[in-house]
């Protein structure tokens, strides 16, 4: 019996081929190769998300803006920090780029207190929402990557929000990516 040198290589479509000069066999993977691919592929996305919308949060906490009651009219001063948040959405796009993360929008969710009615405050909300995605847009972050939506009270930061130091950290908004 003779040795023979047998090269192994990982052929189209995943097919394990095991070659010599006098015989070659193909085996049939059932597209694992791919699989694990895959799989490595979505956990790296997954984390590149978990990170930047953990980013979008501490951000977006840091650069509140307020509104004056019951309206979707900004206080004075939210200039530099929508500036300040337009900046971080763009280097947020810049490493999701990287990163091989596309397809997604951020999601602007604007948030009210639990006072007024549950209908009043989900339009509240939803207005708000749409005040700061505009801002944004305005800001240069591409309006087809920007939408908004309206949470009303239903996910506050604290409940009950029985003070009005409570009711202010439920009224905010948040940024996350969205797919």
């Amino acid at each position: 019996m003779t040795k023979q040198k047998w090269t192994v290589c990982i052929g189209i479509a995943g097919a394990l081929v095991l070659a010599s000069a006098e015989r070659t066999y193909a085996f049939d993977l059932g597209g694992l190769t791919g699989k694990a691919t895959g799989v490595a592929g979505n956990a790296a996305r997954d984390k590149a998300v978990k990170d930047v919308n953990a980013k979008l949060l501490a951000e977006g906490r840091k650069n509140q803006c307020s509104f004056k009651t019951d309206s979707e009219e900004l206080m004075p001063g939210c200039d530099a920090k929508l500036k300040k948040l337009a900046d971080v959405l763009v280097k947020v796009k810049q490493n999701l780029k990287v990163s091989g993360v596309t397809n997604y929008k951020f999601e602007v969710s604007g948030h009210t207190d639990s006072s007024g009615s549950a209908e009043h405050n989900k339009e509240l909300s939803g207005r708000r929402a749409s005040v700061i995605a505009r801002e944004l847009v305005a800001r240069g972050i591409p309006k087809n990557e920007v939408l908004s939506v309206g949470m009303g009270a239903d996910r506050p930061l604290v409940k009950p929000d029985d003070t009005q130091a409570k009711k202010a950290k439920n009224r905010r908004y948040e940024i996350q990516l969205r797919f």
